[in-house]
C-alpha cells in the first residue's frame, strides 16, 4: 500500500495557514533538505484547489525562468498531482488532474494502486482533516516553526475523537525550527490519576 503523507509548516500553537512573515525568516538549508525529503517519498502530489492554485501560479514561471530553484520546479511539474475541488478546473500546469468521485474513495484507490509509491499532501489543510479524520493519513511531517501565529487556521479541528500519535523522527534545527514526523497509534490505556501519584513530585 501507498502511504499517504502530509507535509506542512505550521506554527508552535498549531497554525497550518502559513504567513510568509513569520514563515520566511526560518527557511534554510536544513529546511530546504527536509522539504526535498518529504518531495521525494512520492510520486503522486494531492493537493486542496487554493494550493493547486497557489503553486500553478508560482512553480511554471520559476521553472522557466531558469533560476536557482528550477530544478524543484521541474520536479513539481514533473510529478503527477491529483487536485481535491468541488469546481470543476481547466488546468494549465503538466501533469494535473481532477480528483474522481468522493475523496475518500479516491485516495482510497491510490493507496492500492501497485504502481503508485508514495502520495504526499503539501499544504491543504482541509484535504489533510478529512483524510485524518477518514484514518488514511500514514505520517504527519510537520515543520514547527517558534513562533505563536495567533491567527490563522490550525491543523486540527474541533471534533469528539483525539488523534493520538507516535513520534516516529525529530530534528532541530539552528533557527529552532523542529521537524517532527507523527503516525498514527492506538490510544493508550485509561490511566487516571490515583494510578500515577507515585510520579508526582515529592515536594523535597
Amino acid at each position: 500500500m501507498a502511504k499517504v503523507i502530509s507535509t506542512l509548516f505550521i506554527s508552535a500553537d498549531g497554525v497550518a495557514e502559513i504567513d510568509p512573515d513569520w514563515h520566511f525568516p526560518y527557511f534554510d538549508e536544513n529546511m530546504g533538505r527536509a522539504v526535498g525529503e518529504d518531495y521525494d517519498t512520492s510520486d503522486v502530489l494531492l493537493i486542496g484547489r487554493e494550493t493547486y492554485d497557489s503553486f500553478a501560479g508560482a512553480w511554471p514561471d520559476r521553472e522557466a525562468a531558469g533560476g536557482e530553484d528550477a530544478g524543484f520546479a521541474k520536479q513539481l511539474g514533473d510529478v503527477r498531482k491529483v487536485v481535491v475541488s468541488r469546481q470543476p478546473l481547466e488546468f494549465t500546469w503538466r501533469n494535473s488532474e481532477l480528483v474522481q468521485g468522493d475523496l475518500v474513495d479516491a485516495v482510497t484507490a491510490l493507496k492500492a494502486d501497485a504502481g503508485i509509491r508514495g502520495i504526499l499532501i503539501p499544504g491543504s489543510i482541509s484535504v489533510v482533516q478529512q483524510l485524518l479524520a477518514a484514518g488514511l493519513v500514514d505520517e504527519l511531517r510537520l515543520l514547527v516553526h517558534p513562533v505563536a501565529a495567533r491567527k490563522g487556521r490550525r491543523l486540527f479541528d474541533e471534533g469528539e475523537t483525539p488523534y493520538h500519535l507516535k513520534v516516529t523522527a525529530t530534528e532541530v534545527f539552528p533557527t529552532g525550527v523542529l521537524r517532527v514526523i507523527y503516525a498514527p497509534t492506538g490510544a493508550p490505556a485509561p490511566v487516571g490519576y490515583d494510578e500515577v501519584t507515585d510520579q508526582v513530585p515529592s515536594g523535597e
